[in-house]
């Protein structure tokens, strides 16, 4: 039995590995990392608690700018942590450094969302405990960081990889939920979006270090029982989906990189969307010669300096 449980039945990219017996291990551990003042940022960050019951929390972002204008009201981002929707964290190193330099240049207040993950706690989860946390954003009866600095008329919602796939989830879900104002703007970076039919990029791509075939794995394991890759949530451009012009948003931002296997749905997503009559500006930014999330990993390199500018400026522009 011991030797049993040693066998392994696949492993899924840098994500999880499966054994026969059942049991399961992550390839990528997360360093959790403190809230606190980050000096050279100067953005102060705390963790709080949406649902005691489910245990969905956030980590907030307040740069010293916006604490120091009480008089003025500033833009929220409500961000999803990408990872295949079963591995890394709000309060990991890697996006704790990324939201507190995000914050800071762009004197935005930030809500990262800590959503509970996949296979243990299967889709729709993730989706139930993100939408919760937007609710709880965009209910004005939350945190005194956000009802004494934020600006609730400019809230905006995303995410990286799986977070950008959370990211248009739940904007398109407030878009057809009755009553529910709309959102200033989303912005998807490198969304994790997928289907049974390949794209020409897909098919026999060496240039990305993530193969098709193993994209393939993802979504069957996270969300068990779904009808695969023709599931609207993750494949929104599949035959009978919800029209991309529900978007319950005003503008959107796609950020892709050229040798991203997820390029493609990345750049169909932003034509799609400008074909479907949705009222919105959406915008595109390709970061050539960059491989997946490659911002968060190498955040000195000059594509993600201009991705972080043009993210600045998405989130100021009136």
């Amino acid at each position: 039995m011991a030797e049993a449980s040693k066998e392994v039945e696949r492993e899924i990219l840098n994500l999880l590995r499966i054994y026969k017996d059942g049991h399961m291990e992550r390839l990528t551990v997360c360093d959790f990392v403190q809230a606190t003042y980050d000096v050279i940022n100067q953005v102060s960050s705390k963790d709080i608690t949406i649902d005691p019951n489910t245990c969905v929390s956030a980590r907030l972002y307040l740069p010293k700018q916006v604490e120091n204008q009480p008089e003025k009201k500033f833009p929220v981002l409500v961000f999803y942590h990408g990872g295949g929707f079963c591995i890394e964290s709000a309060f990991s190193s890697l996006y704790h450094n990324y939201l507190n330099s995000l914050s800071s240049k762009a004197n935005i207040i930030i809500v990262s969302v800590e959503y509970r993950l996949a296979p243990e706690h299967p889709l729709p989860t993730g989706y139930e405990d993100s939408w919760q946390a937007l609710q709880w954003v965009v209910s004005e009866t939350n945190d005194a960081w956000l009802q004494n600095h934020a600006d609730f008329g400019r809230v905006f919602v995303g995410g990286d990889s799986a977070g950008g796939n959370i990211a248009h989830n739940m904007v398109m879900k407030i878009g057809s939920s009755e009553g529910m104002k709309l959102i200033k703007g989303m912005v998807l970076e490198h969304p994790y979006f997928w289907g049974v039919e390949k794209l020409e990029w897909e098919i026999g791509n060496t240039v990305t270090s993530i193969d098709a075939e193993s994209v393939d794995l993802v979504w069957p394991l996270v969300c068990p029982g779904t009808s695969g890759y023709d599931d609207v949530r993750v494949n929104p451009f599949v035959e009978g989906a919800p029209s991309l012009e529900g978007l319950g948003c005003e503008k959107v931002m796609v950020c892709v990189a050229g040798n991203d296997i997820l390029k493609g749905r990345g750049k169909l997503y932003y034509e799609k969307l400008k074909a479907s009559g949705w009222k919105g500006e959406v915008e595109l930014l390709e970061s050539d010669g960059e491989d997946h999330v490659f911002h968060l990993f190498n955040p000195a390199c000059d594509n993600a300096l201009e991705m972080m500018q043009r993210l600045v400026d998405f989130f100021n522009c009136e």
